[in-house]
Parts: C-alpha cells; sequence; structure tokens
C-alpha cells in the first residue's frame, strides 16, 4: 500500500515537473530584418503584420533575433506562414524559406503549401536554456512570408489546427502589453498628405496634434514606397492661400515609378519634426476606437513592430486612413463602388450600382546592368506569352488591380496577383521573349510591395459632392478648396480585358476636363459622428465625383482646411458642424490667407495647367 502511495506521489510531481515550454516570436519584432521588409497592410484582417522576402527573385538576407529559451529540452517549432500564389495555382509555391535555431538549420522548407494564412511545421530541434539566435532564412527572394514563430515543448501541441481565432488566444496569452494614454487637442490618422497638412495646419493654429502613421514613412502614395507624384494644382481662388504649405515638402521631380530619391522623404519628415505642436506616432497603426455617445472619445494605436498599443484621447479627431479606417469602427456613415445613376443624376455612373472601384497600382522598374542577367523561371497560374505579354520595361499607374475586388477584405490578394503579373511577364520577356537583346542585360530595379491605393470607403458628410457640382459649377457659401484635376476615372484596359477575363492587371481612363471648382467644407466631416473629420480619397463625394478630388495636392488642401476648421473648434469650443453654421467667416478669412510660409519659393511647374498632361490618357472635354 504504502509503495502504491509512493508510485502515486512520484507520478504527481513528475507531471508538475513536466509542464510544457512555450514561446512565441512575432516576426515583425526581429531587431535585424536583413533584406525582409515589414508589411503592415493586411494586419486588421489577418491581425498582425509580417515579415516578407522582397527580393525580386534573388534570395534575400536573413532576418535574425535574439529569443530567451526559458529551459533546456527538445522544441517543436511552427510558423505562421502562407503560400501566396495559392489563389492562382495549385502548384507549390514560390515563397519558401527555413528557420535556423542556435545555428541549426531546421529541414523543414516551409511557406510553399497551403491555401491560407496557417501553422506549418518547421520540425523539432534540442536547445539549451538562454539566449540563442532564431533566423529566417529565405530561399527564392519571391516574397516568401512569415508572421510568428512558436517554439513548444509540449509534442501534442497541433497550432496547425489553428485558425485566425486561436491565434489572436495565444497572442493574447503570450504577449502582455502595459497601454499608455496621451490627450491632444486634435488627433490625426494617417500621414499621408492630406494628414499631413490637417496636423500641421492646426498646430500653427496652436491645437497640441497627434498625427499616426502606420508606415515609417511619411506621404503615403507620395513616399518613396509607392512613388506617385503630386497631383493637382494649389492657390486657386476663391481661397488662394489654400496649399501653399505643399510647397514647404514637395517634391522638385515629377514621375510615377521613378527612384526614391525623386520623392524627397526627409522633407516630408523634416517638415512635421519643425512643428512643435505635433507628436508624431511613426510605425503605429489605429486598431480600435471608443465612442462617448456620438463622439469618438479614443482611439488605440498599435506598434507594428512591437505590438505596444497605446490610446489617443481628444475632444477632435481627423480620418486621413484612405480606408476610412476610423470612421468605420466608429460606425460612420459611409459609401464604396460606384453609385446608379438615378441616386445623384450623374451622367458618368452606370445604370445600377455596383461594387466596382479604381484599383490599386503595384508600379515597378527594371535597369541596364551592362551584363548579361538572369530571372528564374516564374509560371504559378498565369500564363505570358507572344500573344499577351506585356513588352515594356517599366509599369506604372495603368499596372492597376483589384477594380472588380474589395480593397479592403481583399487587399492582399490585390497586392499579391500585383506581384504575380509582373514576375511572371519578367520572366517570360527574360527568358522567352523574341526580343532577346531588350531584356538580356536588364534586371527589376524595383518593385513596390506597398499599395498605391485609389478607392475604397467614403465617408458621408453633411453633402456629398456629385457631378453636376462640378458640371454645373454649383456655388456654395461654404466654398473650400479648389479641384482642378480632370474627372478621371480608371476601369479595366479593353485590350487587358480580352487577354485576362476578369483578372485584369491594366487599367485605362479617359479625362473629362473640369472648370476648377471649390467643394464645399461639409464634406469633409461626418454626418453623424460629430468631432470627426475626413480628408483624402475617404471624404464625402460620389465615385464620379472622387476622380477630380483623389489627387495629392487636392487632398493636401483638404486637410489644410480640415486642420483649418479643427483650430477654430478648438477656440471656440465647437464641433465641425459648428463651424459651418456659426463661424463660417472666420474660416474664410484663414482661407484666402492660407497657413504656409511665405518665403518659400514659387515653384511654377507645379501650377501650370498643361502639367495634368503628366498622366498619360485619352483627353475630352465635358
Amino acid at each position: 500500500m504504502m509503495k502504491r502511495i509512493l508510485l502515486t506521489c512520484i507520478a504527481v510531481a513528475c507531471t508538475f515537473a513536466a509542464v510544457a515550454q512555450e514561446l512565441l516570436v512575432e516576426a515583425e519584432s526581429f531587431s535585424r530584418r536583413g533584406g525582409w521588409v515589414l508589411d503592415q497592410q493586411f494586419m486588421d484582417q489577418m491581425g498582425s503584420p509580417y515579415l516578407m522576402a522582397h527580393g525580386m527573385g534573388i534570395p534575400v538576407d536573413d532576418a535574425t533575433a535574439e529569443i530567451n529559451i526559458p529551459k533546456a529540452g527538445t522544441y517543436y517549432v511552427y510558423a505562421r506562414t502562407y503560400n501566396w500564389t495559392s489563389p492562382w495555382t495549385d502548384a507549390e509555391g514560390p515563397g519558401k524559406f527555413r528557420l535556423a535555431l542556435g545555428g541549426k538549420l531546421l529541414k523543414t522548407t516551409l511557406g510553399h503549401i497551403g491555401n491560407s494564412w496557417q501553422w506549418q511545421s518547421a520540425g523539432k530541434v534540442v536547445l539549451k536554456a538562454g539566449i540563442t539566435t532564431l533566423a529566417l532564412k529565405d530561399l527564392t527572394g519571391f516574397n516568401g512570408r512569415c508572421d510568428a514563430i512558436y517554439l513548444t515543448t509540449d509534442a501534442n501541441a497541433q497550432p496547425a489546427t489553428w485558425g485566425g481565432a486561436e491565434t489572436a488566444a495565444l497572442r493574447a496569452r503570450l504577449q502582455q502589453h502595459t497601454r499608455a494614454t496621451h490627450t491632444y487637442d486634435f488627433v490625426v490618422v494617417g500621414g499621408g498628405i492630406a494628414g499631413m497638412c490637417a496636423a500641421t495646419s492646426a498646430a500653427r493654429l496652436g491645437c497640441k496634434v497627434a498625427l499616426v502613421n502606420d508606415r515609417p514613412i511619411l506621404g503615403g502614395n507620395n513616399s518613396s514606397e509607392v512613388r506617385v507624384h503630386l497631383g493637382g494644382i494649389i492657390e486657386k481662388g476663391p481661397n488662394e492661400g489654400l496649399g501653399r504649405m505643399i510647397r514647404e515638402f514637395g517634391h522638385k521631380r515629377g514621375g510615377n515609378a521613378q527612384p526614391g530619391d525623386y520623392y524627397e522623404d526627409q522633407k516630408k519628415e523634416d517638415f512635421i519634426a519643425a512643428e512643435n505642436n505635433i507628436t508624431l506616432y511613426a510605425s503605429q497603426r489605429a486598431v480600435s476606437v471608443t465612442m462617448q455617445g456620438d463622439c469618438v472619445a479614443s482611439v488605440t494605436i498599435q506598434h507594428i513592430e512591437t505590438g505596444e498599443q497605446t490610446e489617443l484621447a481628444a475632444p477632435l479627431f481627423s480620418d486621413c486612413t484612405g480606408d476610412a479606417t476610423i470612421g468605420y469602427l466608429a460606425g460612420a456613415d459611409w459609401a464604396m463602388g460606384r453609385e446608379g445613376r438615378d441616386e445623384y443624376g450623374e451622367s458618368l455612373a452606370p445604370t445600377q450600382p455596383d461594387s466596382m472601384v479604381m484599383g490599386a497600382s503595384i508600379q515597378w522598374y527594371s535597369k541596364e546592368m551592362k551584363k548579361k542577367t538572369s530571372f528564374p523561371r516564374f509560371e504559378y497560374g498565369i500564363r505570358f506569352g507572344a500573344d499577351n505579354c506585356e513588352s515594356v520595361t517599366m509599369g506604372e499607374w495603368k499596372w492597376e488591380t483589384g477594380m472588380n475586388r474589395n480593397q479592403i477584405i481583399e487587399a492582399e490578394r490585390i497586392r499579391d496577383y500585383g506581384l504575380l503579373v509582373i514576375y511572371s511577364n519578367w520572366s517570360y520577356l527574360k527568358n522567352h521573349h523574341e526580343d532577346h537583346k531588350t531584356y538580356v542585360e536588364r534586371s527589376l530595379d524595383w518593385v513596390a510591395y506597398v499599395l498605391g491605393k485609389r478607392e475604397s470607403r467614403r465617408l458621408l458628410g453633411d453633402y456629398v459632392l456629385a457631378q453636376d457640382d462640378i458640371d454645373k459649377n454649383v456655388a456654395h457659401e461654404d466654398a473650400s478648396f479648389t479641384t482642378t484635376w480632370s474627372i478621371d476615372l480608371h476601369f479595366p484596359d479593353s485590350l487587358n480585358s480580352v487577354r485576362f477575363p476578369g483578372n485584369e492587371f491594366k487599367s485605362a481612363t479617359v479625362h473629362r476636363w473640369i472648370h476648377p471648382y471649390a467643394v464645399p467644407y461639409r464634406c469633409l466631416y461626418s454626418r453623424n459622428v460629430d468631432n470627426l473629420f475626413m480628408a483624402g480619397r475617404n471624404m464625402s463625394c460620389t465615385h464620379v465625383a472622387l476622380g477630380t478630388v483623389r489627387v495629392m495636392r487636392t487632398t493636401g488642401m483638404m486637410g489644410e482646411v480640415v486642420g483649418m476648421a479643427a483650430g477654430l473648434c478648438h477656440k471656440h469650443g465647437v464641433e465641425p458642424r459648428a463651424i459651418y453654421h456659426h463661424h463660417l467667416p472666420e474660416l474664410k478669412q484663414l482661407m484666402r490667407a492660407g497657413l504656409g510660409k511665405q518665403n518659400v519659393p514659387d515653384n511654377q511647374r507645379f501650377n501650370e495647367p498643361n502639367k495634368l498632361l503628366e498622366v498619360p490618357g485619352a483627353y475630352t472635354k465635358p
């Protein structure tokens, strides 16, 4: 009897001693990324940023991290990854990589199987307790991706079966972050041109401003990550002062898909850093909001590298995210897709409403290397040949995908299709094209991986700008920024549609000239979230009207107006709608004068109307 009790006690003691050790390592937290890039664009859908081996067909340097192994033992290792070509082929994908732990290369190849984000077993390894090195070793340079690595001593753990909910629960259990709260007069979410101008305008009127940008680089589509030039004309009546501040950071050289230094990222950073009233939250993404009645009370942001969260509270907010993320989370009214012709009486609208939008561009270019170069065969479900290839050495705005897909919930697929067709077409040109001399000494020099979006959600304000306003030059007492761009609505290129029906990757447009038009201030605040402004492509307008207001000098002027209105709200203790009802003369005075610095040299290149011709296409006058 005593022996049986003793054995039972030993068994219980062993059970307690054998508690599994586990460790979760987020890939985005790696201290040295090597050639891997950090991609946060889709974290709202998948719960986290990830690292990606964006080598354009050349394996990239290892990403490494020092991790603390809690206890010596045999660890079973899993990586959360995605076979990104799986929507187009059942074949093994190109995004292959392996893991190394403590200098030991695990045998299993990852990232090339399956058809969704999933945990894949990388094998097992014996590790000592203490600090060791974890490495991601890219095998192909073709956009292998890793979200997280999980290590456990429990041989029966089955993370391969875990979906998004189980992975979120794992993160909640193993990650603990403190959350700080900071209070400002005005919080601007989105660090593109509209957000930069909104934050600066309010700061120059004395507001304490938080500017949140989910990338390390400011400028949005005008950054070196996307490389779209500034479009539109500034300093036009009736409010000639608007837009002058864009001269303080705008680039001097035009063109899309040009070398990165064309877009002068440092000038944008210096522009914001010079404002003492702005606190920049770089590399931080808004993930949730709290409401107090019909007002946003705070926005929670998450650092895309560390996962740390911060709560930003304020009486006023501006959604400059492009995708209208803050408005959506706050329950603001919004629209997406094309309105039917009868809804706003627009002749350019389709007869029936639909979900078609302007697409997102993945731009690229190649470089002459003065020697013979090679490119791997890349064939993953999309065939290119002499009958359908694009015989070009670069691709700019016309390389546009996702016009028939949801630009928010399907954004990763839209981006990946852009990469797929670039690599597939280039593979054909390099390996099979009859004009061999054109491509034999060229190599891909730059391919964007950050989407250049044009259209998704639009928040609805007290006024919705529509085609009639522009065609008939309807005058409004709250006329604010002036739009000068044509009604520029992209649609699938007809020849590309014949060659790739339903899977177009090129667009076309018709530019319909307009008379410069001053847009109502009422398009720049939400009609049902009382303290929310918006500036950028998510302003209050129809799909048709978006065609003329979406270019970036124009969105910058929107931001400037929003910042002025926020300054007046702060001064008078009111919400955005009250500026229209009670303080419009004061806003008009500010808009006429502008808040740009007077000593910035005039750059006529950005004011010449014929510079609209920088965008190729067919042009007709309305």
